[in-house]
């Protein structure tokens, strides 16, 4: 039987500083990758070229042109199969959400991990994340433990949990990693470090999307959680693979985060909400939140009045988002859940 393929998905912005160790960490992987798409969306840093440099020193070090059947020592010194090395480049920044879209129509393979360039794998990461799908057929998503890089004892996500409010969170963000060592169904996985089958990505994308590009980036990755979810798909988190994650904005401090950043995180959980909450829940979703809602409107429009700018997006996008609400409300229902 053959074994099943994989490809690795990388979208970078200005992450010269991280990409190399995150592209040797995929090649020293234990199971063989097919393929490697990098979409490089625009950086001025030279990431790109980075890249260009690292594959062109692999090509001389292994005398062999850089192709799905070639091969090259890894970090350990022994021989693996050289993946392919797809590198596309924007010429402006199209969101995460757009690229890795980008990225997926480009492969063909069985599973695709969605991968940060700030976060590292350890060897084995991919090969459990494949044997449980393996094992079971209503798996669509799966990830491992990833542990924050500063702090190899705490947690940075462990999967992804949603409360009754609807608002989203990284399980076991900033705990200790002693305490996640059970693996188990989830809600979702961070787009951190994600694998998706191609049988899901498939059968949830909404016109031709995986990831909602209307989402430019954040929250996408829960987007399509919640939608899997009401597709019958399961997610799944495996204790055992391990991740080693810089992560960015999220621990910068919200001073320290643009008004443009702040803007997306915001409405696009509007957009996920409206996109994805029955009718028969929306009036509930409503009564949980409102606490949450009075306190963080609140605090907006005395200290960011400017974050309500983003309302903008949300009805300038209004068309396209009742368009997908019905087709994904239509969808839920003959799945009869």
């Amino acid at each position: 039987m053959n074994p099943k393929t994989v490809s690795v998905h990388i979208v970078t912005y200005n992450s010269a500083d991280d990409i190399i160790e995150c592209l040797s960490a995929v090649l020293a992987q234990d199971y063989p990758v097919k393929k490697i798409v990098i979409v490089d969306n625009a950086s001025t840093d030279g990431s790109a070229d980075k890249v260009r440099a690292f594959y062109h020193q692999l090509h001389s070090n292994s005398a062999k042109v850089v192709s799905a059947d070639s091969q090259a020592p890894n970090s350990a010194g022994s021989i693996t199969r050289m993946p392919s090395l797809v590198l596309l480049e924007n010429e402006h920044n199209t969101g995460f959400a757009s690229a890795h879209n980008q990225a997926i129509a480009g492969t063909n393979t069985d599973y695709v991990l969605v991968l940060n360039p700030d976060l590292t794998l350890a060897p084995d990461y991919i090969s459990r994340l494949v044997a449980r799908f393996e094992a079971n057929p209503l798996i669509g998503s799966a990830t491992g433990k990833l542990l924050l890089r500063a702090d190899h004892s705490l947690v940075d996500s462990t999967g992804l949990r949603m409360n009754k409010a609807r608002r989203a969170f990284d399980r076991g963000a900033g705990e200790s990693a002693d305490l996640w060592n059970e693996s188990g169904v989830v809600f979702g996985v961070s787009g951190a470090a994600a694998m998706y089958s191609r049988r899901m990505i498939e059968d949830i994308s909404v016109e031709g999307e995986f990831f909602d590009a209307d989402f430019f980036a954040y929250k996408e990755d829960v987007d399509v959680a919640w939608r899997a979810g009401l597709f019958g798909w399961q997610a799944y988190y495996d204790a055992e693979a391990i991740g080693y994650h810089e992560r960015g904005w999220k621990t910068s401090g919200r001073s320290g985060k643009a008004m443009f950043i702040k803007r997306i995180s915001y409405i696009n959980r509007y957009k996920m909400i409206y996109k994805n909450e029955s009718s028969g829940r929306m009036l509930l979703t409503l009564l949980y939140s409102l606490p949450y809602e009075i306190a963080a409107h609140g605090y907006s429009l005395l200290k960011e009045p400017k974050l309500m700018g983003a309302w903008s997006s949300f009805f300038s996008q209004w068309t396209a988002l009742k368009r997908k609400r019905r087709y994904i409300q239509e969808k839920a229902k003959r799945q009869g859940l």
